[in-house]
Parts: C-alpha cells; structure tokens; sequence
C-alpha cells in the first residue's frame, strides 16, 4: 500500500472517489467504506449478481463525466462515489478529491472480466487477453502520472489482495487517510475472503 497525499491549494468541497480498472476489488471497498460509516453515492440501478453477489454501488451519471455530466457531484459532497480509472481525467477542478485507488493482478482482473462474460452468455475467447494485459498495464501507469500532476487530488493505492489477505492493517490505512472517518473495526468486519475467486497462485495451476 502507498499513497499520494498533498495539500490542496484552496479549501474545495471534497468528493471521495473508490477507483481502479473494473474487477479490482472497487464494490468491495465501496461497501467498507458503507460500513465504516462512509455514505456512498449510488442509484441502485445495477443489481447484485453472481459476479458481485454483494452489490456494484454504482452511480450511473458517473459513466456520463465524459460527455461533461459533472452536476451530479453537488450529491457526492462528503460521501464515497466509484468512478473506474479511465474517467478519472473528467472530474472537474472545482473539488478535492481524496481517491481510494484499487490495485490488482491484472492475471486476476483478466480471469474476473472472463468469467463475468461467461455469465452474461458472451464469447469470453472474444478479447485477447495478451493484448489486453499489455493495456490496463499502460493504462494503469499513465492513470498515476497523471494523478502524481493533479493539485486537487489525493491518492491511497490499495492492493485487493492484500485487503482480503489482512485487512485490518488495510483498513487502518484506508481510514487514516481519510481523516480517521471511516470506523476501522466495522471495515474489517464487512470483508469476505470467500470472493477472492480469481487467485493468481490457482490461475498458475489451472
């Protein structure tokens, strides 16, 4: 775990944002930080499934910060909101951001991407997993350069696995970096080593 914290350079409304590439563990953290008293930001639009019997904690809007749909952030004021990693470069200058960013074997993230389309009845030998691989990796690293540059952003990155592996220690982190709101015990508690489905050491033997 390491984080980027920096002093923002005015006083801004802060949003706090769960991001990472989809598969890392974003649901997950959403409901810790639920738990520990944390409010999300969510419309309950996309429901729990197999591939997160837990819930997905999704803002719909978010998927719009693209296209310039940035209104909704008023609701996000003080409470947790997911937005994946791509969208990230939209949010607008106007908050501060304090950003929980997962991280994850890609190996695992890739098996988990399969495995989701295998239950939606697509073809999972549709995407090229090499290809792919050598693209979230990219893509990750030029995600931190660019939050490494924003004045208005503070960055925790937290590594999925070692969340389920000990996540007391996680969560005392989490909850540090977040000012101490986040009660730590109450994160702990809500972590479910069992969805850990897509370990890297069984995708060797498999």
């Amino acid at each position: 775990m390491s984080f980027l914290r920096r002093l923002f350079k005015s006083e801004k409304p802060v949003v706090y944002i769960v991001s990472g590439l989809p598969r890392s563990g974003t649901s997950m953290m959403m409901k810790m930080l639920e738990a520990g008293g944390l409010p999300p930001l969510t419309d309950g639009l996309r429901e729990a499934d197999t591939d997160n019997p837990k819930g997905y904690y999704e803002f719909e809007r978010v998927k719009q910060l693209d296209k310039g749909d940035t209104e909704w952030l008023a609701q996000a004021q003080g409470k947790a909101v997911k937005v994946i990693s791509a969208l990230l470069k939209y949010l607008p200058e106007d908050y501060a951001y304090q950003i929980v960013f997962m991280e994850r074997d890609i190996s695992e993230v890739l098996a988990s991407q399969r495995k989701m389309l295998v239950h939606r009845g697509e073809d999972p030998d549709s995407v090229d997993e090499v290809k792919m691989a050598t693209l979230f990796t990219n893509h990750v690293k030029k995600v931190k350069a660019y939050l490494a540059e924003q004045d208005n952003m503070s960055v925790l990155y937290v590594h999925y696995n070692d969340v389920l592996a000990d996540p007391y220690p996680q969560a005392q982190s989490i909850s540090q970096f977040l000012g101490n709101r986040p009660d730590v015990q109450a994160m702990v508690e809500i972590v479910d080593p069992n969805l850990h489905r897509n370990r890297k050491e069984m995708l060797a033997t498999s």
